[in-house]
């Protein structure tokens, strides 16, 4: 691994125990294909499977290897209506399995997410029996203050980028605290803790996922 690898290591080892004492498992991989080979084998065979349409789960090959396996997918993305993409999130709340990234997270072990609908969050909080996380080396924060203006100044202007969004931030590349239609950042939560030991599980990848 190269010193960067090696010093996000030596964070992710501090931060796995700090997830331990809020209810929460951390593990960690130098890279993406030893990382989604254990998911799949953690998963059991013929779950239901929903995500968030997280980049860094696309960019290490889970929702691949999810398509290829033996999972009930349950792709919003694939919904041709508003009643469609309804019905498949009420499928969804109630999967065995969530996959997900997360917009920061503390050295502390506390995750920062930030939202548009809040449909992501809101399996993260509550509904999904599992929510597994993939987490890259960008995403680490000293706190929530500077996960907070990560999220607004960095994956927020990115994405909207990405999904062609309407928003201050498309143009000018920064939160401009904007209330605009296609505004991004409806809802904020932190996750301090996880009320049921062991359902949220974090998967730290060695490399830099998504925004």
């Amino acid at each position: 691994m190269t010193p960067k690898q090696l010093a996000f290591k030596a964070a992710v080892e501090n931060i796995i125990k700090k997830l331990a004492l809020r209810n929460m498992e951390g593990y960690f991989f130098e890279d993406c294909n030893s990382c989604v080979k254990e998911i799949i084998q953690m998963m059991e065979n013929g779950s239901s499977v929903g995500w968030g349409g997280s980049e860094s789960i696309k960019e290490c090959g889970l929702m691949d290897a999810v398509r290829s396996g033996n999972f009930t997918l349950l792709d919003r993305l694939t919904a041709k209506s508003p009643a469609e993409d309804r019905e498949l999130y009420a499928k969804t709340v109630l999967s065995d399995y969530y996959l997900m990234s997360t917009n920061a997270i503390t050295l502390d072990g506390e995750l920062i997410n930030i939202d548009g609908n809040g449909n992501r969050i809101a399996c993260l909080i509550h509904g999904p029996k599992h929510v597994i996380l993939v987490v890259g080396m960008n995403k680490l924060v000293p706190d929530i203050e500077s996960g907070y203006a990560r999220v607004r100044n960095l994956a927020a202007p990115a994405n909207a980028k990405r999904l062609n969004k309407h928003t201050p931030c498309f143009n000018m590349g920064r939160c401009a605290d904007c209330l605009s239609e296609d505004c991004m950042c409806s809802h904020t939560v932190i996750t301090r803790r996880s009320g049921i030991p062991g359902r949220i599980k974090i998967f730290f990848v060695a490399q830099e996922l998504g925004y």
